[in-house]
């Protein structure tokens, strides 16, 4: 028998390491301590078990501790739960969780796979109750779904609007429930901009999830639930989807380091301050390459790597990982949102001098069926064009291959004039000839280069509300269909022969529908001597959707005489 290597954990980090720890090493002796009861499930997936998309909670499950043993030869304890470390003796305490029987395990190698722990705010008061969940593994969900399928639970209060609460919100509402959503920031989906971020906001209020935002949970009763704003809401049911804390207390109380964000500090080899020790998964700090420094991130595929790059380098294979960017996708009943690298606001927030492109082409050639407007936002530092994030919105699955594309190349340290020239396939069925990574890359080296110049749309309100001069370069038709109160219409197909009604004494702003419009008319005013025009990124379109939400939540006045979704 080779050496021992315990992993404490299973799911993504543990079980993956595990697997390839034995296809490295025939002879090691493997155990893996999971204290729930099932070592490996899709743990992303467990939202869609309460719609039925996922039709049992036993599908949920990857690989069950027999076939570990049968296919692996790993012996996966599971009920069982590590709670001390001997580094000196190099030994585990564990704790049988069905009779509390404690017994002591020695290792050569050990891997900590601990995850996180859901986020349960202390000032909750009934945060205990039985109506109140977190939902981490299967047996969460199974009891969550059995409790909301009583009769008499209608409604449910989802808390927390990220990835995790908005899977929740739309599967709970295509279960059948009534759904209110509430999020303590002022945004949902605080991994994307405030812009790109309204587009999703709407898409709940359609589907009639109700919304709260900048307001947190004070307490929980069996059938409401209060708000710290004093207002209270109608519910059976609370799930808590904050997010999760790094799960670190075996860690810290045997002397490991940990790093600035609390989660463990591990080398470019997952392995941790003690050379016998690897830590992989949720817990740890990974580095991400953008700000350039180690982070917690959250997510699957930085802990597949993980367990994968720290058992190569137990068997003498050193990992060159360059670190991590986070790149995530979301399905929100008809729409999909991907991003990757950072957000516009991150970007500054880091330090990092940077600008923004908004599109809206077409996602494949417009008379092809199914073609439908594509939301994409590009992330750019200046004056170097290194591309540095992305977020893509829109009603296809392909919105995440615009997003891969950016990310590949982030990945390679690549700028604007790399994304223009990089190369994907076309047919009129899945994309356009100029595609919108193609489209937004153009754009923004004509920011870059100064060519023109643009107002983003959270400046429209202003623009609208100043008394500002507005050019609507759509046609009349499109015109009366909506437009900004104060725009005046004047088509591009007629603009040159009206060059006399815009004025040159002050700043004059241009739209479309989309954009690329207004671009067109931007650039040919600029040539026949108009030095004062800006174009209006993302157009009316793109402001439409950006006001939408916060007008129907706030009950504010509309800066437009009719919305446009389309």
């Amino acid at each position: 028998m080779g050496r021992k290597i315990l992993i404490v954990g299973g799911v993504t980090g543990g079980a993956s390491c595990a697997a390839r720890l034995r296809r490295l090493d025939e002879t090691a002796e493997i155990v893996i301590f999971e204290r729930g009861s099932e070592v490996s499930y899709s743990s992303c997936c467990l939202p869609y078990f309460l719609s039925r998309v996922v039709a049992d909670s036993d599908s949920l499950v990857l690989v069950s501790p027999e076939k570990f043993r049968r296919q692996y030869n790993i012996e996966a304890r599971t009920g069982q739960e590590v709670m001390a470390i001997d580094r000196e003796n190099k030994r585990v305490q564990v704790r049988r969780l069905a009779d509390g029987h404690e017994y002591e395990e020695r290792y050569d190698v050990l891997v900590l796979s601990p995850g996180g722990d859901p986020i349960v705010p202390p000032g909750i008061s009934g945060a205990a109750r039985e109506n109140v969940f977190t939902v981490h593994n299967v047996a969460d969900i199974e009891r969550l779904d059995a409790f909301v399928r009583r009769a008499e639970v209608r409604r449910v209060v989802v808390v927390g609007g990220g990835f995790a609460g908005l899977e929740m919100a739309e599967n709970l509402s295509a279960a059948g429930l009534s759904v209110t959503l509430v999020e303590a920031a002022n945004q949902l989906m605080t991994p994307f901009d405030f812009d790109m971020a309204q587009i999703l906001t709407k898409e709940l209020l359609d589907r009639d999830v109700a919304l709260v935002l900048g307001d947190s949970v004070q307490s929980v009763a069996d059938s409401a639930v209060t708000l710290a704003s004093g207002r209270e809401i109608a519910a059976e049911a609370v799930i808590l989807a904050i997010g999760i804390r790094p799960a670190v207390k075996l860690a810290a109380d045997c002397g490991l380091e940990l790093g600035n964000s609390g989660g463990i500090r591990v080398d470019h080899n997952y392995q941790t301050s003690d050379p016998a020790i690897y830590a992989v998964g949720d817990a740890v700090e990974v580095y991400n390459r953008l700000p350039r420094r180690h982070l917690i991130l959250p997510m699957a595929w930085p802990a597949q790597m993980a367990g994968r790059a720290a058992a190569d380098h137990i068997n003498g294979r050193p990992h060159r990982g360059k670190g991590f960017i986070g790149s995530a996708v979301l399905r929100l009943f008809s729409l999909y949102a991907a991003g990757t690298g950072l957000t516009e606001k991150a970007a500054r927030a880091e330090g990092i001098p940077a600008e923004a492109v908004y599109v809206i082409p077409q996602d494949k050639v417009k008379i092809m069926p199914g073609s439908a407007a594509l939301h994409l936002k590009l992330i750019f530092e200046t004056p170097t064009g290194r591309i540095l994030g992305a977020q893509a919105i829109g009603g296809g699955e392909a919105v995440s291959r615009r997003i891969d594309v950016i990310a590949a190349l982030i990945a390679m340290g690549g700028t604007l004039e790399d994304l223009k020239e990089t190369e994907l396939c076309y047919t009129p069925a899945v994309g356009t000839t100029k595609d919108a990574v193609h489209m937004a890359a153009l754009v923004g080296l004509n920011l870059l280069d100064g060519r023109f110049r643009q107002v983003a749309v959270d400046k429209a309100r202003d623009l609208v509300e100043e008394g500002a001069y507005i050019i609507d370069v759509r046609e009349a038709q499109e015109y009366a269909a909506g437009h900004f109160r104060t725009a005046v219409n004047l088509p591009l197909s007629e603009l040159r022969q009206r060059l006399d009604e815009i004025p040159k004494d002050r700043p004059v702003y241009l739209h479309c529908r989309s954009g690329q419009r207004s671009y067109n008319a931007v650039m040919a005013l600029q040539q026949l001597g108009f030095d004062n025009v800006w174009n209006m990124a993302g157009s009316y379109l793109g402001v439409c959707l950006f006001e939408y939400a916060r007008d129907v939540m706030e009950g504010r006045e509309k800066i437009v005489t009719a919305y446009n979704f389309t």
